[in-house]
């Protein structure tokens, strides 16, 4: 990738090689082999799970228990990407003894990331025959994962439209975007097999239930330049979505980590752009049959396929000149930083935070965007994928990759909760940076993978492979 700047735009600038970024993604995995170990080495779990590092030292925030299956399964990607046994060993330990609880957590909408990132990273890996299955684990890891997309599935709010919604730890009433990729866990248990039990027997298909969910983020959580306020830019993302649950009708966006629910917080947008991405993949691999309740396999494809380009689209149009975002793209600070989008971004600044696990996120969903619409020979499909692996090879460099060993980190400049102040602020300084989180670092070891697989024409990464390696 060309140095960005003024001029071509950094989505349509020259994309890193494969030979260079098959470099980067190496020494990458080096580093985060370092940061593994010292997460295990020294810190106390009895803390909780950690979330976020305050100056370079991971730590804990009691507000729930999301990010523990990224901690595991960061370590099982270590595993996948280098074949180091003791990544595996670690992994594969902690997610049997100590997952269980999040299996049935009934307060959360967050199965998706912590059961699918451990006891479903483990079935990945046996059923594309990268390791030996102990007795019984195979039986463990599909029981674990049937019960978490059922129980996910149960947090159900239906809307006036007929359709519904798996809605977040606020209550009923809230649908959070974050929850399109967390959609993932109903995916690997609908192909297990399973179906959500409800009262008098009635039986309930997890993939109904994930084509509505999607359907509701894509229509309500998603703007399309339409007109349904005045601040309907196309591809913008609200982080919540408030319906009245007497009732089941729409009643406002809202927002609890971004600026405005009339901004896009641009983790949101991330979250949006990969869950949809993922899905579409996911129910492409699906024979027609199935998706014939659900509405139709070309009208599910269709809508997940606007709703991922265009929230691509937006990511790619309110970005800096090197494909990093700002925490929120209406962030107040930004009208400070004159020409932030003309030029690379600053984690450094006086004004507004950078959230490079942000771009750890979207950067899988435009990768994976960009191969699915080039299978499909649609013509921008290699832009797409080009801009993704580019804001990849970004991360893979200073100042984002924590070379530092003193640092327990792996991905620099992450946010957390901006607008709650829970982010460490250096000394001296007025915004937060220089920090790392567990989310961030497992999505950066994620799509690394996924690259590091495409670019070397491996198997492709797919959280739903099953035992037939399809």
């Amino acid at each position: 990738m060309q140095p960005p700047g003024h001029g071509t735009p950094w989505h349509l600038q020259t994309a890193p090689s494969h030979a260079a970024l098959a470099k980067k993604i190496a020494g990458m995995w080096e580093i985060s082999a370092r940061k593994i170990r010292a997460i295990e080495r020294t810190y106390d779990e009895t803390r909780g799970s950690p979330v976020f590092t305050v100056k370079g030292a991971w730590t804990s925030r009691g507000w729930t228990e999301w990010t523990q299956g990224f901690q595991y399964g960061s370590a099982l990607l270590q595993f996948d990407a280098t074949g180091e046994k003791e990544f595996l060993d670690s992994g594969r330990q902690k997610t049997h003894q100590r997952m269980a609880p999040h299996l049935t957590h009934m307060g959360v909408h967050d199965h998706g990331f912590n059961n699918v990132s451990t006891y479903g990273g483990l079935l990945r890996l046996m059923n594309e025959g990268r390791i030996t299955e102990d007795a019984g684990e195979r039986e463990v890891c599909e029981l674990a994962l049937k019960l978490s997309g059922a129980v996910q599935a149960r947090r159900w709010t239906p809307t006036a439209d007929g359709g519904g919604y798996i809605y977040s730890f606020n209550g009923p009433h809230s649908l959070f975007v974050d929850t399109v990729r967390s959609l993932r866990v109903l995916a690997v248990a609908h192909s297990l097999g399973h179906v959500l039990m409800e009262e008098n027997d009635r039986r309930v298909s997890l993939l109904e239930r994930l084509v509505q969910h999607a359907a509701a983020t894509a229509r309500y959580s998603l703007y399309y330049g339409e007109g349904r306020d005045a601040y309907d830019v196309p591809g913008r993302v609200a982080h919540e979505s408030i319906f009245n649950i007497n009732d089941g009708n729409f009643r406002c966006p809202g927002t609890q980590q971004g600026w405005s629910p009339f901004s896009t917080w641009t983790r949101g947008l991330a979250w949006a752009i990969l869950g949809f991405a993922e899905e579409l993949e996911f129910i492409d691999s699906l024979p027609a049959e199935d998706l014939e309740a659900a509405g139709g396999k070309s009208n599910v494809l269709a809508m997940m396929r606007r709703a991922a380009r265009a929230t691509a689209g937006f990511y790619i149009a309110n970005t800096a000149a090197d494909g990093i975002p700002y925490w929120d793209t209406g962030a107040p600070g930004l009208a400070m930083l004159d020409g932030w989008r003309e030029r690379p971004a600053d984690p450094f600044n006086e004004r507004e935070p950078v959230d490079s696990s942000a771009a750890a996120i979207a950067c899988q969903g435009l990768v994976r965007l960009g191969s699915w619409l080039r299978g499909a020979g649609e013509e921008d499909g290699q832009r797409f994928l080009d801009a993704g692996l580019a804001v990849l090879s970004r991360l893979l460099e200073e100042p984002y990759l924590s070379v530092s060993d003193t640092h327990q980190g792996l991905l620099l400049h992450s946010v957390y909760h901006r607008p709650n102040g829970w982010d460490h602020v250096p000394a001296g300084r007025s915004v937060p940076c220089g920090e790392s989180s567990m989310w961030g670092d497992y999505h950066l070891r994620e799509a690394a993978l996924h690259a590091q697989r495409l670019i070397s024409g491996g198997v492709p990464l797919m959280f739903w492979r099953g035992r037939d390696g399809r």
